[in-house]
C-alpha cells in the first residue's frame, strides 16, 4: 500500500484551495454585482430643497442594500440616447423650474421613455417643466401650492404594489402637503391620498382638492413607466422607515423590477 507523505497531502490541499478560492471569489462578486442602474437627477432652477443631499444619500443606501447602482447628476447634458440607455429608471429628485433645458436633452429623455424607460418623480418633481407639456403628462399633475409643514393622515387604499406594500391604511406622518393644479386620477392609478380634514390651513393655504386628494400614483406613459410621490420635502423623511419602504418600492416599480399594475382608476 502506498503511503501519502505529509508533503503530498499538503500539495493536494493547496491545489484544492487554489481551485476553490477563485470560484468562491467569482460567486461573491456575482452576488454583489448590481442587477440594474438608476440615475438620480436633482437639478433646480427654482426653489432648492435642503433635503436633496439627504434624498441622494438615502437612495444610494437603498441601492447598496438592494443591489442596484446609483449615479447622480445635475447636468442635463447627460440626457443623451447613449447615456440614458444605461439606466432602468431616471429619478427626478425635487427638481424645480426648468431642469431639462435644451431641445436635444428633452428629445432624448422622451425617446428613453418611449423605448420603455422608467421615471420616478419625488416631491418637487411636480414643480418642474411647466413649459414642457409632455413632461406634465409624465409626472401626472403640476404643483400648485401648499400649507406649512405639518402632520396629517395619508390614506393608502391597498398594499398590493411594491410602493405601498407594508404601509398602514392610515399613515400618519409629517411633510409638506402639495395641492395640484389638476386631479390626475382619470389617467393614473392612485397609490395614496391625503385626508384634508386631518390638517389645517396653516400659512397661506390648506388642502384645496377636497375628498379626493391624490399624493402618490403610477401610470404607463408614452411607452414607459411613471411613478410619482409628493412625499419627501423634509430631511427627516429620508430616515423614516415607512417612507424609505415606499421609496424603495417606487424605485423598483419605475425600474421594472416589481409588478406594474398601474392602469388608470375608474
Amino acid at each position: 500500500m502506498t503511503m501519502r507523505t505529509p508533503t503530498r497531502i499538503l500539495a493536494v490541499l493547496a491545489l484544492a484551495a487554489g481551485l476553490i478560492a477563485p470560484a468562491a471569489a467569482a460567486s461573491a462578486a456575482k452576488a454583489h454585482k448590481p442587477s440594474y442602474r438608476v440615475l438620480v437627477f436633482s437639478k433646480t432652477t427654482g426653489f432648492r430643497h435642503a433635503s436633496i443631499p439627504h434624498g441622494i444619500a438615502a437612495i444610494q443606501k437603498l441601492g447598496q442594500d438592494n443591489r442596484f447602482a446609483v449615479d447622480t447628476t445635475e447636468d442635463d447634458s447627460q440626457f443623451t440616447d447613449a447615456n440614458l440607455a444605461k439606466y432602468k429608471a431616471v429619478i427626478f429628485l425635487s427638481t424645480t423650474g426648468d431642469p431639462v433645458t435644451t431641445p436635444d436633452a428633452k428629445a432624448a429623455f422622451q425617446r428613453y421613455i418611449e423605448h420603455g424607460g422608467g421615471y420616478l418623480g419625488i416631491h418637487a418633481a411636480a414643480d418642474s417643466g411647466y413649459n414642457w407639456a409632455w413632461y406634465g403628462g409624465l409626472v401626472g399633475a403640476y404643483f400648485r401650492d401648499h400649507p406649512a409643514i405639518q402632520q396629517a393622515t395619508v390614506r393608502v387604499p391597498d398594499n398590493d404594489t411594491a410602493a405601498t406594500r407594508g404601509l398602514p391604511e392610515k399613515w400618519v406622518r409629517t411633510d409638506e402637503w402639495y395641492n395640484f393644479r389638476s386631479n390626475p386620477r382619470d389617467a393614473v392609478r392612485v397609490l395614496a391620498t391625503i385626508d384634508e380634514s386631518t390638517y389645517n390651513p396653516v400659512g397661506y393655504t390648506g388642502g384645496s382638492m377636497g375628498a379626493d386628494h391624490p399624493m402618490a400614483w403610477c401610470h404607463r406613459y408614452d411607452g414607459g413607466r411613471a411613478v410619482y410621490t409628493a412625499f419627501g420635502h423634509t430631511e427627516a423623511s429620508y430616515t423614516e422607515p415607512l417612507f424609505l419602504k415606499h421609496l424603495l418600492g417606487s424605485i423598483k416599480m419605475a425600474a421594472g423590477r416589481a409588478g406594474f399594475d398601474c392602469d388608470a382608476d375608474d
